[in-house]
Formats: structure tokens, sequence, C-alpha cells
């Protein structure tokens, strides 16, 4: 089935419209399949390179090493993606719903302002970044949602996103734009601080430079992110013509 099929094969169940409290569309992402598989795989060429190395002469010695070196690397993978979460975004009536092995968050579908496809421009091309961008309208809601494990984790795996915006072209400002500001004030006056205020200053720098604040990388989806963003629009289209404001 190709992602244009499946796409529409969810917005039509999508448009139900969330017939129940339990009706939700679960995306697995390409980062979870075939981990068993994979530590399988890994793990018969462990007991094959042990082999190899009991048996083959000393002249090849290297051959086994590097054979015991490829299982262990293997194993390793299934490993990973094996303890990633079954599905890894939940579309329900009233939120997305983003699971990690390091904790989740939750974005009701009225706190979404735009979503689309991140893309920068070098020279006179257009560059898609291979994730999800969607832009929100309030930090709070989000930021209580979070984990503070999953939130570190986050501020890790979006420094290279921090490169993106053009205007650190010799890399001599990334070591500042690394550094996050703990305390962090809403619209409304409200102080966050610790963890989930760097965070929100992350997506206020992301914002700046990309026009996004929330991430979705591909790996993490069962399509392309084109085929997402199309899935994404007619869900929160959906609720907003079900639960209008």
């Amino acid at each position: 089935m190709s992602g244009s099929e499946k796409t529409k094969r969810d917005i039509t169940d999508i448009e139900a419209p969330f017939e129940s409290e339990l009706h939700s569309i679960k995306i697995k992402g390409v980062a979870k399949r075939n981990g068993l598989t994979t530590f399988l795989i890994g793990l018969v060429a462990l007991f094959v390179a042990i082999m190899l190395l009991a048996f083959l002469p000393h002249s090849l010695y290297l051959v086994g090493v590097f054979a015991l070196s490829a299982s262990i690397v293997t194993m390793l993978i299934g490993w990973f993606k094996v303890r990633e979460p079954v599905h890894s975004i939940e579309l329900t009536k009233t939120h997305i719903l983003y699971h990690h092995r390091h904790g989740k968050w939750s974005l009701e579908w009225s706190n979404i302002q735009r979503i689309d496809v991140p893309k920068v421009s070098h020279g006179l091309e257009q560059i898609n970044l291979g994730m999800v961008g969607i832009k929100i309208k309030q930090y709070e809601p989000l930021l209580s949602s979070i984990s503070p494990r999953l939130a570190t984790n986050l501020l890790l795996e979006q420094r290279p996103l921090l490169l993106q915006n053009n205007q650190c072209v010799g890399g001599g400002c990334y070591s500042n734009t690394l550094i996050e500001n703990d305390t962090f004030k809403t619209p409304e006056g409200k102080i966050i601080k610790g963890i989930p205020a760097m965070l929100a200053n992350r997506m206020t720098k992301l914002r700046a430079g990309l026009g996004f604040d929330v991430f979705i990388s591909v790996g993490e989806l069962d399509r392309s992110s084109e085929d997402f963003v199309v899935l994404l629009r007619d869900c929160l289209s959906s609720v907003n013509s079900t639960f209008p404001d």
C-alpha cells in the first residue's frame, strides 16, 4: 500500500469522526520495525563469530574479530529498536500523543497553529529537513505534559536544528546557542523555571530560525513527512469542524 493510499484510509477513519473516546489512529515508526529480528540475527552472528575465532587459523584472526564486532553492533541496533514504544504517535479526537522511550508529550488540536514540513534555503534550493514541524499557540500546556527526562533528551536531539537557521555559518555562535536560560516568561506573565523553561527557550529559538516549535522526525513515522502533514492537517480540519471553538 502506497503512502498516499494509507493516508487516505487514515483520514477516512478519523472522519468518523472519533466515534468513541477510545478511537484513535496509531502510528508505528520505522525505527521500531524488525527490532526482534535484528536482535536475533545479531545473536546468531555472535555465535558464528565465536566459532570463527575458535577454529580459524591465526592468520585470519582479524576476520573473526570483524565478524564479532559486526554481530555486537547488530544486536545493539536490535535492542534499541525493541526498546522503542510500540506506537510513536497516537492521534485522538482531542490530542496528538507522542511516545518515546524517555517519556511522552501531548498536544491539543486546539493549540495547533500551523503544520508543515520544515525547509531551509541553500542558495536557490529549498532543502527538506526530513521531519514534521508544528507551530503551537501556547507553550505552557505542552510543557506541563512533557516529562523532564524527555525534555532533556529533546534538548540534546535538537542541537543540529540550531545550525539550520543560517545565522551560524562559520560555527562561531554555535556554542552560545547550546546554552538555554532556565527561566522563561509566558506571554501571560507566568514564570517557568528549570528544564521546562530551557525547552521553552529552545522552542523560541527554533521558531525564530525554522518557523516551528515542535518537531517529529520522519524516522518516527510510517510514511513520508509530506504524507503525515496531509494526515495531520485533515485531522485538525475534522476536529475543528466537529468541535468548533
